[in-house]
């Protein structure tokens, strides 16, 4: 019987990490104490992303970013964080464990100066793009970041707060000139050329650094339910960790189906060539594309903004294998009225996560890319992105789980009185594994609630199937997520409270087809004020992020209902929102 035709599937999950797992197979395990956590860990992963990049070197002659007409091969990149790094560490003394912030759009120098941080110990900190002058300097500040490495429009961003970040030494601008105005302002270019440049870059070793695989990597902020955004602060084991979750989640889809998992030679196989739509700032972007893209000796190809017409003539030009990221990005593909005019036929894979998604999707998916294999996976900043991923097959099969936990993780459902519970009984999603982050940057309190022997406490509601399938069916935490980008709904409240007009605020989740969620608001206006919907929105544009900007407002001059605890009934609002397309 062929493996087409046998029943699915041919064994367990369990049967398979354990075949997977197995001496001498390449997801083999090995059991370490960190941190006073014993932890199962990959016995064949990279020790270190600082390994990572220097092993990048034997592929020189493949490309690995490539933006609008700029191609830089992995020989040019190796040049350009050589050199970075050396003047990192030479002209601007950065040394082990100091923070080199990132912000810009996904230019092939993000990429640059996020390899040249890890290269020489120093923690890699990218910051949201999308923030303010304003939550750009909190940023900035929080992580203590000694050197920002910012393409134009963010250096305009945070200018007026530069005499206020006192650490701050150096601002490399990708793409732009000096200061004079500012000697801490300097021209990447300056330094290392323009990426079209690199190739003709002079041969450079990066310079030494012992670098272990317990090592502080990055800091990633991620929103809080203070309104402050905290930063989750990875090891270069956590992200490697990562990596290898994805690769085994993808091979126990071929076991699961009786077939052996395809074995790729980077020096030999043509490339995945992913088209990235989500930020490298993103867990996703950076752990989930990335680092697995340097690791294996893939392409990435990146957009200046994300526009599905323009995405259609990539695919087609760059023979793209791999569309998604987050739910949106899918949909926008598979609906674009021209999508018929271009050759779609590369794509192999659609994968996505990181916000809610119709269970039609996949089988949307498996209509219009018949050879294609959709994945919806799960995960956090907390735990540099993907825990789990469903798959092909169980995918479809199961259209509305986000996957069984990869090899490396364990996973539970906890009860309000603290107690695990069994199989499909609902509770908060609690997960283990060596791609956990460690703590939360400078917040000890807010670690010692989400990080607790080795677990962290996701906040997200949902249930374990008996073959260890996850459900989620809502977050604890007060968040909602469009499009992929986590939105914390008191930091919208905070903003709508500032106007003079409000008595009283909540704010929730719309549900929307293709970005998973809008924010939508309810607010209660002092009798002797008015205020429309658009003054609103013009004032809370002032102070948050254009993504977090409620796109619809009720008013309302009686109390918002409560219950006997004194709580806003937010399930009781989210009923009077219409769906959005």
């Amino acid at each position: 019987m062929s493996a087409d035709a046998a029943p699915f599937p041919v064994m367990s999950i369990a049967q398979c990490d354990t075949l997977m797992t197995a001496p001498g197979a390449k997801f083999e395990m090995e059991e370490k104490v960190i941190n006073g956590i014993r932890l199962r860990t990959y016995k064949h992963a990279p020790q270190t992303l600082r390994d990572v990049v220097l092993n990048s070197k034997q592929w020189d002659f493949r490309e690995y970013l490539v933006f609008e007409d700029e191609r830089v091969s992995y020989g040019a990149h190796y040049k350009a964080v050589a050199h970075l790094a050396r003047r990192l560490r030479e002209d601007f003394g950065v040394q082990k464990g100091d923070r080199i912030a990132v912000v810009m759009r996904n230019y092939p120098q993000w990429a640059v100066g996020f390899w040249a941080a890890l290269a020489i110990g120093a923690i890699a900190t990218p910051l949201n793009s999308w923030w303010t002058g304003e939550e750009l300097e909190y940023g900035l500040a929080d992580s203590g970041a000694k050197v920002a490495i910012v393409d134009p429009e963010k250096l305009e961003r945070i200018r007026d707060h530069l005499p206020k970040l006192t650490q701050l030494r150096t601002v490399l601008v990708a793409r732009g000139g000096d200061d004079e105005a500012d000697p801490r302002i300097v021209s990447l270019e300056k330094l290392i050329g323009s990426a079209k440049a690199w190739a003709s870059l002079p041969d450079a070793d990066i310079p030494a650094a012992e670098v272990g695989p317990e090592d502080d990597a990055t800091i990633m902020y991620t929103s809080g339910t203070t309104g402050k955004p905290k930063g989750a602060l990875a090891t270069h084991r956590a992200i490697i960790s990562n990596v290898f979750n994805g690769m085994a989640c993808q091979s126990r889809h071929f076991v699961r189906q009786g077939q052996s998992p395809p074995v790729r030679d980077p020096l030999k196989d043509a490339p995945r060539i992913p088209l990235l739509a989500i930020p490298f700032f993103h867990a996703t972007g950076a752990f989930s594309n990335l680092v697995p893209a340097i690791m294996n000796a893939d392409k990435i190809v990146t957009m200046y903004k994300w526009d599905p017409g323009e995405a259609l003539a990539i695919i087609a030009r760059e023979k793209i294998t791999m569309i998604g990221g987050v739910p949106a990005i899918a949909w926008q593909v598979l609906e674009h009225p021209d999508r018929d005019k271009f050759d779609l036929s590369s794509i192999q894979f659609v994968a996505y996560g990181g916000a809610p998604s119709a269970p039609e999707l996949v089988a949307t998916i498996k209509r219009r890319f018949p050879n294609g294999l959709a994945s919806n996976g799960w995960g956090m900043t907390e735990t540099c992105a993907a825990s789990c991923v469903n798959f092909g097959k169980d995918y479809e099969v199961r259209p509305d789980s986000c996957g069984a936990a990869a090899p490396a993780m364990d996973f539970k459902i906890v009860g309000s009185n603290g107690a695990t519970l069994g199989p499909n009984e609902v509770g908060e999603l609690w997960v283990k594994g060596p791609n956990n982050c460690k703590a939360y940057w400078n917040k000890p309190e807010a670690t010692a609630k989400t990080y607790i022997d080795g677990w962290v406490v996701t906040g997200d509601i949902g249930r374990i199937d008996q073959e260890g399938f996850v459900f989620l069916l809502d977050r604890a935490k007060d968040m909602l997520i469009r499009g992929g980008e986590n939105i914390y709904c008191i930091e919208v409240e905070s903003a709508l409270y500032d106007h003079p007009a409000i008595m009283d605020a909540a704010v929730v989740g719309i549900p929307h087809k293709v970005l998973g969620e809008e924010v939508g608001a309810v607010v209660q206006v002092k009798p002797d004020m008015d205020v429309t919907a658009d003054e609103l929105r013009r004032f809370t544009a002032q102070k948050i992020a254009a993504f977090k900007v409620p796109v619809d407002i009720q008013i309302q001059r009686e109390p918002l209902p409560r219950n006997a605890n004194g709580k806003i009934m937010k399930s009781e609002l989210r009923t009077r929102f219409a769906p959005r397309a």
